[in-house]
C-alpha cells in the first residue's frame, strides 16, 4: 500500500515517537530519534523534501543585485540522483544498515564550480521523516573539503535533515551529529506566503540553522509544501525540473 494511501491512524500514531522527541529538550536541540521505528527507503520523502530521482531545485541570488556585487553570482542546483549509498551504524546496541539517496547539491560562483555535496538521505516510512547519514563534499578542484562526516564513524550519528508531521513551532534538533559536523535546526516561523521567481507559495516553514562549532553564525532557509526549499539565505528558488541531470554529469 502507497504512502498515500496507508490509513491516517497509523500515520498519527507512528508520529507520536518523533513529536515526543522533537519536544523532549526544549532547553536545546535534540539528537534523539525514533530510528528503530523507521522503515527505510530511498524514496518518496515529504512535502517538504521530495526524494524523486532526477527531481532538481535550481537557486540563485540573481534578483538580490547588492548580493550579486558583493558575493558574485551564486547559483545552486539540488538534485536526487539515480544513485545510492549504504551507510552503517550502531543505533540502540545493534548494527544498523541503511540504503541512502544521494541528494546532490552543485555550487557555482560567477559560472565557477565552487563545491559539490553529496548528501545521503532516506525517508523513514510511514512517518516520512527525511533522516541525514552523512555527506562527502568536494571544493570546485575536486579535492576533499573537511565538512565530510559519516554515521557510524567516529561516533556520528544520524539526525533529521527535513521532519514531515512534526513540524512544531520551536522544535529544536540536530541535522548532523559528528565531531565535525553539528548542524542544528529551530523552526522559527511557520503558516506564512513566500513569494520567489518559481511561484507565490503559502504554509511555508522558516528554519533558523546555527551550529556549536562556529557560535553567532546562522543560515535561514525557508520550505514551502509540495515544493521544498524556496529560500536559502539570499538563493531564491527559480526553477523546479521533475526529469533532470545533475550538471556535474558534464563535468
Amino acid at each position: 500500500m502507497s504512502v498515500l494511501t496507508r490509513p491516517a491512524v497509523l500515520c498519527l500514531a507512528a508520529l507520536a515517537p518523533l513529536a515526543a522527541a522533537l519536544g523532549a529538550n526544549p532547553g536545546g536541540f535534540t539528537n534523539q530519534f525514533p530510528i528503530a521505528a523507521c522503515d527505510f527507503q530511498t524514496r518518496g520523502g515529504n512535502a517538504y523534501l521530495i526524494l524523486q530521482v532526477n527531481r532538481q531545485l535550481y537557486l540563485s541570488n540573481k534578483r538580490c543585485k547588492e548580493c550579486v556585487k558583493e558575493d558574485g553570482l551564486v547559483e545552486l542546483w539540488i538534485t536526487v540522483l539515480p544513485e545510492t549509498r549504504l551507510v552503517t551504524f550502531n543505533h540502540g546496541g545493534k548494527q544498523l544498515t541503511v540504503r541512502t539517496r544521494i541528494f546532490e547539491e552543485y555550487e557555482t560562483v560567477d559560472g565557477e564550480l565552487e563545491e559539490v555535496s553529496k548528501n545521503f538521505l532516506a525517508d523513514c516510512y510511514p512517518m516520512r521523516d527525511v533522516y541525514y547519514f552523512g555527506e562527502d563534499v568536494f571544493d570546485g578542484d575536486g579535492n576533499p573539503l573537511p565538512d565530510a562526516w559519516l554515521a557510524g564513524k567516529d561516533g556520528a550519528k544520524p539526525g533529521i535533515l527535513v521532519p514531515d508531521r512534526a513540524y512544531l513551532l520551536g522544535s529544536r534538533y540536530f541535522q548532523e551529529f559528528a565531531p565535525n559536523a553539528k548542524d542544528r535546526v529551530e523552526h522559527t516561523s511557520m503558516g506564512f506566503e513566500v513569494e520567489v521567481p518559481a511561484g507565490t507559495f503559502k504554509n511555508c516553514v522558516e528554519m533558523t540553522e546555527t551550529t556549536p562549532l562556529e557560535p553567532g553564525s546562522e543560515s535561514i532557509k525557508v520550505y514551502c509544501p509540495n515544493v521544498g526549499m524556496v529560500r536559502d539565505g539570499n538563493l531564491e528558488l527559480i526553477r523546479i525540473y521533475n526529469n533532470a541531470q545533475s550538471p556535474s554529469v558534464d563535468d
